[in-house]
């Protein structure tokens, strides 16, 4: 791993502990986690391989990213406060994307520590033609999980902001129980 793995992973890993303390959601919030992946992709994502099952491989782990992406969206903990919106990663939000990036991770360690060789049987066992296979399925994993994941907190946000403006069920019969009770 050169250096420059070391750093992009490393920074997706912190992104998350930066949210472990309540913070505003703002355009940073958004505009750091997909500049790391645009950078990432940029800098790993040559091509997508299509031949033989490497779209298989490359469905299935964005799949995985996917499924840890909206999981982890949806246990990020949202909530207004005046006009502003306000997240905070809870433990299973936080412990999703530890695994997520942290597979990944590891992953790429086991390939440079002497588990090559097996990648390569199990590829040529279920017909993944190249290494680029593995690189476009982990790099659009980790982009899927970044966008699900940000555009689950961007819904849920919008949905807060608006359950905020509309008046409740309750709220709106008080009104007129109290409406009623000055024309008597």
């Amino acid at each position: 791993m050169t250096t420059t793995d070391w750093i992009t992973d490393i920074a997706l890993l912190l992104v998350v502990f930066r949210q472990l303390r309540e913070g505003r959601l703002d355009a940073k919030t958004y505009v750091i986690p997909l500049a790391i992946v645009a950078f990432v992709a940029h800098s790993y994502l040559n091509s997508v391989p299509t031949a033989g099952n490497d779209l298989v491989l490359i469905g299935a782990l964005v799949t995985v990213g996917a499924a840890l992406g909206v999981a982890g969206g949806i246990y990020t903990r949202i909530r207004k406060v005046g006009g502003h919106l306000f997240i905070k990663a809870g433990a299973v939000s936080a412990t999703l994307w530890v695994l997520g990036m942290g597979a990944r991770l590891g992953f790429q360690l086991w390939v440079d520590h002497g588990g090559a060789d097996d990648v390569a049987r199990f590829s040529m066992a279920h017909q993944i033609t190249t290494g680029d296979a593995w690189v476009a399925a982990f790099v659009l994993m980790a982009l899927t999980e970044v966008v699900t994941r940000l555009g689950t907190i961007f819904l849920r946000g919008r949905m807060a902001a608006r359950e905020q403006r509309r008046p409740s069920a309750t709220t709106a019969g008080r009104r007129a129980a109290v409406a009623a009770d000055r024309t008597a």
